[in-house]
């Protein structure tokens, strides 16, 4: 029994699932002014329930691809430690409870009344992911784009769950996600190409690690720390910077930038899996900033 549950939360990618709801508890927490403990209860366990589902449905379509991969090759499905039909069934009824939970919140419906801006949300990021995503890696690096849309959700679902606004702050929190993800897949397609190109990969841009790719992290993450404090400068309904704050997410912005510009002064791997530590390490700390601002500095 206690295998099989094992086996099951390896289709979640637990740790990836928490780092998703992380940044939609941290949107969340930038958007509420009222606590509400249903909302953030449906928000947690319908994010991480969504997540846990387009993970599972994932490792169903890259089954093969992860048989040969070291890092993928210890999965449920390629150790037949999990049926096809079993791990569909259950990436089925959590994606359905998932999406079900995130309905609770925003109880002004779209869609003709069906469904709430955060059920939708839920919704569309799972279907970008699985039915997008997952099968575009094998054909063109346009995936990261494609991919970064639902990794970039999260942050400003988080916020719509809490304000019941899809305006401009809701949008500049998805920009900041958005654009770091490109950093973030360049450098660990660039870590794991040898697996990549061995699975069929075709994720990095320009073909094969280089300067390139290496610029197209540089720009994105210009972008990033450019958008992440747009707060500071403009009047944005429902989020609002100081300057102590700036400044702390303008040298978190700096120092992540500096890491992509060393990728692109030396194309080593060494340099990419610094840039790839470094992306792990900065969209927690910025939102982190982003809410202690809120609360104990504004």
């Amino acid at each position: 029994m206690k295998r099989t549950i094992f086996y099951y939360s390896q289709l979640l990618k637990i740790r990836l699932s928490t780092t998703v709801v992380f940044s939609a508890v941290a949107g969340f927490l930038l958007g509420a002014t009222i606590f509400s403990l249903s909302t953030f209860i449906c928000l947690i366990f319908g994010g991480f329930l969504v997540t846990g589902s387009a993970n599972g449905f994932n490792q169903i379509l890259e089954k093969a691809q992860d048989k040969l991969m070291e890092r993928t090759a210890v999965r449920p499905l390629p150790k037949r430690n999990l049926s096809v039909l079993h791990a569909s069934v259950f990436s089925i009824i959590i994606g359905v409870l998932g999406v079900y939970l995130l309905n609770f919140i925003n109880p002004q419906g779209i869609f003709f009344g069906l469904m709430s801006k955060s059920g939708a949300f839920g919704l569309f990021s799972m279907v970008i992911y699985v039915l997008v995503y997952t099968p575009l890696k094998r054909v063109s690096p346009l995936s990261i784009s494609i991919g970064a849309i639902p990794g970039a959700i999260p942050f400003l679902l988080g916020f719509v769950a809490a304000t019941d606004d899809f305006g401009l702050a809701a949008g500049i929190l998805f920009a900041i996600q958005f654009f770091w993800q490109y950093p973030h897949f360049i450098a660990i397609v660039w870590a794991q190409e040898d697996a990549y190109k061995t699975a069929g990969f075709k994720m990095m841009f320009g073909g094969e690690k280089g300067k390139y790719a290496a610029s197209i992290a540089i720009i994105t993450s210009v972008l990033m720390t450019m958008i992440s404090i747009a707060a500071y400068f403009y009047e944005i309904p429902n989020l609002n910077l100081s300057i102590y704050g700036a400044i702390m997410i303008l040298m978190l912005g700096i120092w992540f930038t500096l890491k992509s510009i060393k990728l692109y002064i030396d194309c080593k791997d060494s340099s990419a899996t610094k840039l790839m530590l470094s992306s792990f390490a900065y969209l927690p700390l910025m939102q982190i900033v982003y809410v202690l601002d809120k609360y104990l500095i504004q």
